[in-house]
């Protein structure tokens, strides 16, 4: 049993649609360079036969502009610095120069190492609340945010959560002329419109909008971050185009509320060997998570969860012959397999042993190692949780005392761990 295998099939690949590179904006620049060499001005032609341009003037006014209108000056543009790691050994670095990223200009130790978007919430006296995503910031060891003028501020992060990828900074309000409102994300249906307004490729597209509908209102999207930290949301998918440079940015609905923050999209699906190129997946956390994760951040400065103490891996990830290991009545399928139990912590003081197989948390039954880490999630330090287990074959119930949170926790290789 120590050798358990996990199935290693994915189902889709999942990308962050949040910080973009100064080498790929700079693609972007040269893409743009060449559209606006081969595009021509639209024309007609009079009855002396010279041609001029038609002298039209209309004003287009829909709900879709209004909407647009009423939150673009709300979204803004998040740049993340990081310490240098050149060696200094270059032209560019003895000149003080960069062609890969844009360097501060109050130093020479950092530089830009991903641009995301943000958006304005609220107003407090002399300072203003940015949400933006978790993404968008790690690592920053400094942070700047271009309002929708131009102008850049210096951000301070308030604090940041990977599990719902979600950060809230702090930045000055003197010159923040706009706040976003956030709309009820329960009450959205599917097919209505959509729009996403962010800065994809990177600040110098500053302000962008896409449209689209509300393809679903609720997808489960998990993934690893860079640092190997559980993404885990229950998203808003949406055809609105959303692009490396997104993330952290306002999906709106007609009435130009924030319904949901960009976070990531599907690029592509299938096993490696048949891959199928998606587009128009992209999805959004739902704007009442949003509030509810963002004023705990601007309070705490973090989000505190509950540890169960144990490792685990899915029932259904094991091969038929260790599940037989298992002694489970035919009956039980699918449910979480503790690995490992950390000594002193919730799991351990309840009496949870190794390859034990958790069921239910509470009344919510739990067939995979996301749906327990969920369900665990609702629950507060300090709560009691009713856990439904198999031990050796037996159905079993026992009442965890959640009196530790998830940094006390020492796994230290890569099956899930809560």
């Amino acid at each position: 049993m120590k050798n358990m295998k996990k199935n290693k099939k994915t189902a889709a690949k999942l990308i962050t649609a949040g910080v973009i590179g100064g080498a790929i904006a700079l693609g972007g620049n040269v893409a743009y360079d060449q559209l606006n060499q081969t595009t021509g001005t639209t024309v007609v032609s009079n009855n002396s036969g010279s041609t001029k341009v038609a002298e039209v003037s209309y004003k287009v006014s829909s709900d879709t502009t209004k909407a647009i209108s009423k939150v673009s000056d709300a979204v803004v543009s998040v740049i993340n610095y990081q310490k240098s790691t050149s060696s200094g050994n270059s032209l560019d670095d003895y000149f003080g120069h960069s062609q890969k990223s844009e360097e501060k200009t109050d130093g020479d130790s950092e530089t830009a190492a991903g641009e995301g978007s943000g958006v304005i919430y609220k107003k407090d006296g002399n300072t203003a609340y940015v949400v933006t995503n978790n993404h968008v910031v790690d690592g920053a060891s400094s942070l700047e945010v271009m309002l929708s003028n131009g102008e850049k501020v210096k951000g301070t992060l308030v604090g940041k959560d990977a599990y719902s990828d979600l950060a809230v900074i702090k930045i000055s309000s003197k010159k923040v002329s706009t706040i976003a409102e956030f709309g009820d994300s329960s009450k959205l249906t599917v097919g209505e419109p959509a729009i996403a307004i962010g800065s994809p490729l990177g600040s110098e597209y500053a302000n962008s909008a896409t449209e689209g509908i509300v393809s679903s209102t609720s997808r489960k999207v998990v993934m690893k971050n860079d640092s190997n930290e559980t993404v885990n949301v229950n998203a808003i998918q949406t055809d609105a185009a959303i692009n490396p440079g997104n993330s952290g940015g306002a999906l709106i609905n007609i009435q130009g509320q924030v319904i949901g923050i960009n976070s990531s999209k599907i690029t592509m699906t299938g096993s490696s060997a048949s891959d199928v190129s998606v587009e128009g997946m992209g999805f959004a956390i739902p704007s009442n998570d949003v509030v509810e994760i963002i004023n705990k951040l601007e309070k705490d400065g973090e989000i505190k969860r509950p540890a169960l103490g144990v490792q685990m891996v899915d029932l259904t990830g094991l091969d038929s012959s260790y599940q037989e290991e298992l002694k489970l009545p035919e009956e039980v399928t699918t449910g979480v397999v503790i690995v490992s139990v950390q000594s002193g912590l919730p799991a351990d003081t309840a009496g949870l042993k190794k390859y034990d197989v958790i069921t239910k948390i509470g009344n919510t039954k739990v067939t995979t190692s996301t749906e327990l880490q969920s369900a665990l999630y609702k629950y507060s330090i300090g709560d009691s949780m009713k856990v439904t287990y198999y031990h050796e074959g037996k159905e079993k119930t026992t009442t965890v005392k959640l009196d530790q949170s998830s940094d006390k926790l020492k796994f230290d290789d890569k099956d899930s761990d809560e």
